[in-house]
């Protein structure tokens, strides 16, 4: 899954050697982190939060059998 979330935020980013995921796994909860450019933050969450919230829909698609929780975060780096 954390391949997944940066092979898509890399095709949406200005600069896509900047995205870097990163993954805290829980019992229940796996918690993603998705750091890119300050400026590449707008692009991840999209209009109204489009983008962010489709990446999470596939998120809990994937991870509906494991009985997992996924949370993905969008943070800024400079």
């Amino acid at each position: 899954m954390k391949d997944l979330v940066e092979q898509i935020a890399r095709r949406f980013a200005d600069y896509p050697d900047d995205v870097v995921v990163a993954e805290i796994s829980g019992v229940k909860t796996l918690v993603l982190e998705l750091r890119c450019n300050k400026s590449d933050v707008g692009r991840m969450i999209g209009r109204s939060g489009r983008t962010i919230g489709a990446m999470r829909v596939l998120l809990d698609a994937l991870t509906s059998r494991a009985r997992k929780r996924v949370i993905l975060e969008v943070v800024g780096k400079e």
